[in-house]
């Protein structure tokens, strides 16, 4: 097994920024939101977290498939998030879309316990370099009956493998963006790595599946 490379928690600079809201992510972005639909139900009126939204593609995608949904677009990074702004102006969703600048690793520093009534995450963990805090800080946040989502890359076992899907999912992307999908995979954890974690938390880590070929997705509901 490879080991693990950590990344820089976040990207700042516009170049990364534009590179990065180039790459087209809107099928695994609809997929998320079909999984975190499925498994939360409805939205209920509430608002839904999204920790490390990047440039809002998952909260607009969300907003579109459900029209109660109402969305909260955290993010690290300022320059995301001007961003996102612009994307969720574009797609006419300022009403239910706002973005807060915040760090996923202190979430509690902004809001108060059970404030949401889902908190969702798509490839923000292999950023972070101890996730752990911040995703049991995550549980805390989701309100009674409420549902957490989190999915990312997971660790391949071979340098092979990396080059593999790299070739599969970044043809037709930028030599950039391909660089970009590649640390990102030597970044994320195993499977076996997040389920321990999980554990560690003191949640249920067969929670945890490998939902692709490359993601694994954590998926777990507040008791009523």
């Amino acid at each position: 097994m490879i080991p693990r490379v950590l990344e820089p928690e976040a990207m700042e600079t516009a170049d990364e920024v534009r590179e990065y809201d180039a790459m087209d992510h809107s099928e695994v972005n609809a997929r998320f939101v079909a999984d975190f639909l499925q498994a939360h139900g409805p939205c209920r009126g509430g608002e839904v977290l999204d920790a490390g939204t990047g440039t809002a593609r998952i909260p607009i995608a969300l907003a579109r498939a459900d029209l109660k949904a109402r969305i909260v677009a955290l993010d690290l990074a300022e320059t995301m998030l001007a961003q996102a702004a612009k994307n969720i102006a574009a797609a006419g969703l300022s009403n239910r879309i706002r973005c807060h600048h915040g760090d996923a690793k202190s979430l509690m520093d902004d809001f108060g316990e059970r404030s949401f009534e889902g908190v969702i995450s798509n490839t923000i963990v292999h950023h972070i370099p101890d996730p752990g805090p911040a995703l049991a800080t995550m549980a805390r946040l989701v309100a009674r009956s409420g549902t957490l989502m989190v999915r990312d890359l997971a660790r391949p076992p071979s340098h092979r493998e990396i080059a593999r899907l790299a070739d599969t999912y970044t043809a037709g992307e930028t030599p950039a963006a391909r660089a970009l999908f590649e640390a990102s995979l030597h970044a994320a954890l195993t499977l076996e790595e997040i389920r321990a974690l999980i554990d560690r938390i003191g949640l249920p880590p067969d929670h945890v599946s490998m939902t692709s070929d490359r993601h694994w997705t954590w998926t777990w509901r507040s008791p009523g």
